[in-house]
């Protein structure tokens, strides 16, 4: 379900947060990607910090620290005559946006009233940081919040501007869990497009559009940067018992390019890896189905293993010399847990 919000803004409901952004879009201040907290009015009950933390929020009922009650989320003092405000460096170079989430989890009482969030783009975290900076323009006009819910707006149209940098504003003061920003990277690739980059990463515009399951870790953890700290960022499906079973997952390239090697880490699976790994790639300007007809396989079925990164060059694909594809689909047979997949090569010029 989705209403009006005002200048064009849908409120969309909480459960369909993740169909309107997940295929597109992609959370511009997710702390693994990158993003940072740089400065803050107060957060004397709750850290700021954990406004971009990617888990779930959780409640730990009659635990309290020396400020008060314990609360997964950014919480500050009461009485605050304006706003409280924290500002977020992105986790990639430069980004659009197209929507803002806030959860309010367990906040009930104490839940952030309104909120707005404002953007810039600068050179300078030094100078965004400073309460002084003038340089803010609006991305989300105040809306409206409530206790211990999930709350989220799709803009009229993707942002025209890029942004760097986004304020949050909580009017005037309380708590809030989470805070998702979505929109598109905007990378910054090197010049002549000769250099090999992972075309998958995300802070290059890799996006993990759809999958076949993700009941134990999501599939935008895949293009993350680095090997992550447990299984929890990674990609999981559940156990199959059908015969002949197989999970898929589809990224979009953040440029075309044509393809140099593959590398799939199974980190941190160690009795959950897939048997198997399969690659194809496809060229093409639409949202393609797991079932269309011009996938390619570029890296035939693998043996995979345990906790280990395995990289196949061009010895080991093919279809790939002098091609460009936009898309790959990587397939683990029957299922299980894959933590990273990277894509190196050359963009099209």
């Amino acid at each position: 379900m989705a209403s009006k919000a005002g200048s064009g803004v849908v409120s969309i409901a909480a459960e369909d947060i993740s169909n309107t952004f997940s295929s597109t879009c992609i959370d511009l201040i997710s702390k693994p990607l990158g993003s940072r907290i740089l400065s803050f009015s107060d957060e004397w009950f709750a850290a700021a910090e954990n406004l971009i933390n990617p888990a779930p929020p959780v409640r730990k009922p009659g635990v309290f620290t020396h400020a008060g009650a314990w609360y997964d989320g950014w919480e500050t003092r009461r009485h605050n005559p304006d706003f409280d405000w924290v500002v977020i460096r992105l986790g990639v170079a430069s980004g659009k946006v197209q929507g803002v989430e806030i959860d309010t989890a367990f906040f009930n009482g104490n839940h952030a009233p309104e909120i707005a969030v404002q953007g810039c783009f600068s050179d300078s975290d030094e100078e965004v940081s400073k309460e002084s900076f003038t340089g803010w323009e609006t991305i989300l006009d105040k809306q409206e919040c409530g206790p211990s819910q999930q709350f989220a707006w799709l803009l009229p149209e993707l942002t025209k501007k890029a942004y760097t940098h986004v304020r949050l504003l909580m009017i005037p003061d309380g708590g809030i869990a989470r805070f998702r920003l979505y929109g598109v990277a905007l990378p910054v690739f090197p010049e002549g497009g000769h250099e090999v980059i992972d075309l998958a990463a995300t802070v290059n515009g890799g996006v993990a559009v759809s999958c076949s399951d993700q009941h134990f870790g999501r599939r935008e953890n895949l293009l993350l940067p680095g090997r992550g700290v447990d299984m929890g960022d990674g990609w999981e499906t559940k156990r199959s018992r059908a015969p002949g079973h197989v999970d898929w997952v589809i990224v979009k390239l953040g440029a075309e390019g044509e393809i140099d090697k593959v590398v799939i880490d199974t980190a941190h699976f160690r009795g959950n890896f897939p048997q198997q790994v399969k690659v194809e790639a496809l060229n093409t300007a639409g949202v393609p189905a797991a079932t269309d007809a011009g996938w390619v396989e570029i890296l035939a079925p693998q043996k995979s293993s345990p906790d280990v990164e395995h990289e196949y060059g061009r010895s080991a694909l093919k279809s790939v010399e002098g091609r460009t594809y936009t898309h790959v689909k990587m397939t683990i047979i029957p299922d299980g847990g894959v933590k990273r997949i990277r894509v190196f090569g050359r963009r099209k010029i």
